[in-house]
């Protein structure tokens, strides 16, 4: 009797030693996003972005910059499934902004004659504003540290010379005449896909590629622009 009295206490001194560790290795689970319930956060953020021209004649062409980006979320999370999500009004600005492109020769030709060459081409650097960025967050749960996203947007860029640089060869009146020129401004109509990782409850590593068409809408004389760019960024928010 005694025995198994002994025998018991011993079994139950373990259990008691075995229990705090066997909870603590188990896996906590994931800090709640800001987009639990009927939350309606807003977004701080910093980000850089970079990429490439995809079109033959852009797929020399490099961009980066850097900036911020605020945004609200303008509904509690709705819909079915994978679908589940909620609607995030936004606004991206990168004060710097670059281009960098190939330098080639260009000649001012009018009826009477070319002049001589001289560079264009080269480093582009400007400012970007994207004043509407609509984007759908997949909260699923509302729980899950990773929310995927897909966006669309447009915006305006502003460079200090006229970009892109247009011209020959071949040199003539068409292609250097003084209505040949393109326009310091252009526009930016884009598609994305990203995520957020949420290292804390309202801090977020963000992630993301952007499908952008620059395009001049014919400001300038020629409208060469670049039809299609990638560009990747990665950035980091914090939400209220």
């Amino acid at each position: 009797m005694i025995s198994s009295i002994r025998r018991f206490a011993w079994l139950g001194a373990l259990a008691l030693i075995v229990s705090p560790i066997a909870g603590s290795a188990q896996a906590k689970p994931p800090a709640p996003t800001p987009f639990v319930g009927d939350s309606h956060p807003l977004e701080f953020g910093v980000l850089a972005q970079g990429g490439v021209g995809l079109t033959e004649d852009r797929n020399s062409f490099k961009f980066l910059m850097f900036g911020g980006r605020a945004g609200k979320v303008l509904i509690s999370n709705v819909g079915p499934g994978l679908l589940h999500g909620n609607f995030e009004y936004g606004i991206e600005v990168f004060p710097f902004w670059q281009s960098y492109t190939p330098k080639f020769q260009r000649e001012m030709c009018t009826d009477s004659g070319c002049s001589a060459p001289y560079t264009v081409g080269g480093t582009f650097t400007g400012v970007s504003i994207t004043p509407i960025q609509l984007r759908w967050n997949f909260t699923g749960s509302g729980h899950r540290k990773i929310v995927p996203f897909v966006q669309g947007g447009g915006g305006v860029i502003w460079t200090n010379h006229k970009y892109p640089a247009f011209g020959g060869p071949p040199y003539n009146t068409t292609n250097d005449g003084t209505a040949a020129n393109t326009s310091v401004w252009n526009f930016t109509p884009q598609f994305g896909v990203g995520a957020h990782y949420f290292v804390r409850p309202h801090q977020s590593l963000d992630i993301g590629a952007n499908a952008i068409h620059i395009s001049s809408s014919s400001l300038g004389d020629k409208n060469p622009g670049v039809n299609a760019s990638v560009q990747f960024s990665i950035g980091y928010s914090w939400w209220k």
